[in-house]
């Protein structure tokens, strides 16, 4: 069983640590725990970890000097005086045992984080269902062309160094992901929260629509009056979750009225553009290499995020304009027999969806999805929303469930979600057939999208081999 998040709170944590020389990582290698390493170990710090394989972090990792091991035991701890640990681990994990036996301070991967930051004195806080991790890699590029930001995302920012953090300057803003699963994001002090939108997800945690609105009616209220909240006005969720909020509330939109919105949309040959206004007024004109929709989204509250920490309109133009999207969101991997290859992590109906649409604007022929879904309980939970989604591509290569975390006592497959999807679905199961399946149907013209949240990027290895 997982196991739950800390809630020390940063000052506590800050006596907690007092005297440590060296804090260990439990699951170093994910995208987030990586980079709370590489910060920790930036300020000096001797910074260790350990996770259940190696990958391309783990060995980034080890060439920046940080101790990675594989596979966990309670004998890797020595010489370590405190332990950050992911939720994903079970409780029997045994170097958290052993850290627990000798009486260190152990504290959860959000409660942690939240005392890396709290130092900071600007802190923007990127939240919602869908579109965080985008939204938050555009905002890095704009407060990276202003100046010298600190950077925590959930996907990889620069695929050479598989990192997905940017460590700035002290008196920088602090831009950070801010993940609902677990209401890990309770732990976090953002003086801006930005709220994307809400919808149901992660439904081993979250069991109505009530108790989702209550968790981002919370994280809304850690910026305790001192900052404002920057939310989504055409998701009727969000506005729901903020009635009677008393701080400051900032709104974008592309339908209904707000603070800030994006006139004149254009998507023309794989770039949109559009007028970014407040209050109607315009700021800037809005050019970037990405398409769909849902982008324009992100590209906004990116842009008026920027904007309400004292970013230029100029420099947020600049920003954006060279943005190609962070790693496995829509990043192009290569051609394959004419066809143009791209890989995603989408993993929930409602970000298939506009993926799918958004891949429609970029001009192809056809739009062929390889997809493999994520977790037992989200699929069960959304099997017919999923269906729904997936039909809006031309073909649909279904890949066996990625488990996670979890068992199977749903008695849901991947075989009868195609079922549901119709004659437009195959079910191929494991990866060679999934390859398989794309070279011998791929053609000129196509857009194939490889999309899913676990391991489905290694069809990747397979569709190019001789």
């Amino acid at each position: 069983m997982a196991l739950p998040n800390t809630h020390y709170g940063a000052p506590a944590i800050e006596r907690m640590l007092r005297d440590c020389q060296g804090i260990f990582f439990i699951g170093i290698g994910g995208i987030s725990m990586s980079a709370l390493a590489r910060i920790t170990k930036r300020q000096g710090y001797r910074v260790g970890g350990s996770d259940r394989s190696t990958s391309e972090v783990t060995a980034a990792l080890a060439d920046e000097g940080i101790e990675v091991f594989t596979g966990h035991s309670a004998a890797h701890l020595e010489g370590y005086d405190a332990v950050v640990y992911t939720v994903a681990i079970d409780g029997e994990n045994p170097e958290y045992r052993e850290a627990i036996c000798r009486g260190l301070p152990v504290l959860s991967r959000a409660d942690y984080l939240g005392y890396l930051m709290a130092r900071f004195s600007k802190r923007i806080g990127v939240s919602g269902m869908h579109g965080k991790s985008t939204c938050t890699a555009m905002c890095a590029h704009i407060l990276e062309a202003a100046g010298d930001p600190t950077v925590l995302c959930g996907a990889e920012l620069c695929e050479k160094t598989h990192s997905s953090c940017r460590i700035g300057a002290p008196d920088g803003v602090f831009l950070f992901e801010a993940c609902e699963y677990m209401d890990s994001f309770l732990d976090l002090y953002p003086t801006l929260a930005v709220i994307l939108n809400l919808g149901m997800d992660h439904v081993d945690y979250f069991h109505s629509m009530d108790q989702i609105r209550r968790s981002f009616r919370a994280f809304a209220e850690r910026t305790d009056g001192a900052g404002g909240v920057l939310c989504n006005a055409d998701d009727s969720e969000c506005l729901r979750a903020l009635e009677g909020f008393t701080g400051k509330v900032h709104s974008f939109a592309l339908v209904a009225p707000a603070e800030f919105t994006a006139e004149r949309i254009c998507y023309e040959k794989g770039r949109t553009s559009f007028d970014f206004c407040r209050y109607g007024a315009r700021l800037c004109r809005i050019s970037m290499p990405v398409c769909g929709e849902h982008n324009v989204y992100n590209a906004l509250a990116s842009a008026a995020a920027s904007l309400l920490v004292g970013v230029r309109p100029d420099v947020i133009a600049k920003g954006l304009a060279d943005f190609h999207g962070a790693k496995r969101r829509m990043e192009r991997k290569g051609s394959l027999g004419g066809a143009e290859i791209y890989d995603d992590y989408g993993h929930h109906p409602d970000e298939i969806k506009a993926t799918l649409k958004g891949a429609r604007q970029m001009g192809y022929e056809r739009v062929l999805c390889a997809y493999q879904p994520h977790t037992y309980s989200r699929t069960a939970g959304l099997l017919r929303e999923f269906a729904e989604a997936l039909g809006e591509a031309d073909r649909v290569f279904m890949v066996d469930i990625y488990a996670a975390r979890e068992q199977n006592v749903y008695g849901v497959s991947s075989e009868t979600l195609a079922g549901m999807i119709g004659e437009n679905a195959r079910y191929c199961g494991d990866f060679a057939s999934t390859a398989a399946a794309i070279r011998e149907e791929a053609r000129e013209g196509d857009l194939v999208i490889v999309m899913g949240a676990g391991d489905i990027f290694r069809v990747f290895d397979l569709l190019w081999e001789e």
